[in-house]
């Protein structure tokens, strides 16, 4: 299975569709990371807070692709916002996860109220021109801290990772990320299966198709453009949702995925978390 690219606004490929840890365990991710990359992902999306960094590394390690097929992100967790504690905790990760570069550094919260982001996003630039991240940008930042990012550092994040499911569309900040040529990256794509994927709009969408409703959802996100990263521990669900490339949906299709949107958030406000 071969996964379509997206260009980065520095120039830089990223596969449209990755593999993401969130709540794998350490000891699983190995595993878990290995049956991805041999199921054809090539992104892999982890997290220092997520705790599994180490065994995602052993994972890239045993799969045996080399290293310039794969695209790997992580995350600087809250407590390491500000520009030197940024720079430390950039070196720890990437001994956990055993790179000597990393493809993409996001700041997972801007935690606006404590006010770090700014010089966090200060080391982020450092680590881009010292060659040790391909590409750096934010996940979960809002309008107000997005714009202000990019007004007082004169840098555009190549990617906002930030929750969107067909019950959490994101429109308006989908357009701002057009807007600046910042691509938008949907965790938490399946909205964590709380209903949606027995929604009935979604079962009716999937028969006509012969796909499951994971599948409807993650081909929605790819024609809206999206970069997705499915997450799960499952051998054959995760070949079943890389298995997104072979059909299309139709116009109506979009418009009654379109329609699902009831603004609900399943994680944390960003205004408000940390």
């Amino acid at each position: 299975m071969t996964v379509s690219d997206v260009t980065l606004n520095n120039g830089i490929t990223m596969p449209r569709l990755g593999f993401g840890v969130w709540q794998i365990p350490d000891d699983e991710a190995e595993r878990a990371v290995r049956t991805a990359i041999e199921a054809g992902y090539r992104s892999i999306d982890t997290a220092a807070v997520y705790e599994n960094e180490a065994g995602t590394g052993r994972g890239l390690k045993a799969a045996g692709v080399p290293r310039e097929e794969l695209f790997v992100t992580t995350k600087l967790w809250n407590d390491d916002q500000g520009y030197d504690r940024a720079l430390r905790a950039f070196d720890a990760s990437m001994e956990r996860l055993g790179l000597d570069v990393l493809d993409l550094y996001l700041i997972h919260w801007p935690l606006p109220g404590h006010g770090r982001y700014l010089g966090t996003w200060r080391a982020l630039e450092k680590l881009q021109a010292d060659g040790r991240v391909r590409a750096i940008g934010v996940s979960n930042f809002t309008a107000e801290t997005l714009q202000r990012l990019i007004d007082e550092s004169g840098t555009v994040p190549a990617v906002n990772q930030i929750e969107l499911h067909p019950y959490f569309q994101q429109n308006a900040m989908r357009a701002l990320h057009a807007d600046h040529g910042i691509h938008t990256e949907a965790w938490s794509p399946l909205g964590q299966g709380r209903g949606l994927l027995e929604d009935p709009a979604l079962a009716e969408i999937a028969a006509r198709h012969d796909r499951t409703p994971a599948q409807v959802v993650l081909r929605w996100h790819l024609q809206l453009g999206n970069v997705v990263i499915p997450k799960s521990v499952t051998p054959s669900r995760i070949a079943e949702n890389l298995d997104v490339f072979g059909f299309e949906l139709s116009e109506a299709d979009m418009t009654a995925i379109g329609g699902m949107d009831a603004g609900t958030r399943l994680g944390p406000d960003p205004d408000t978390m940390g």
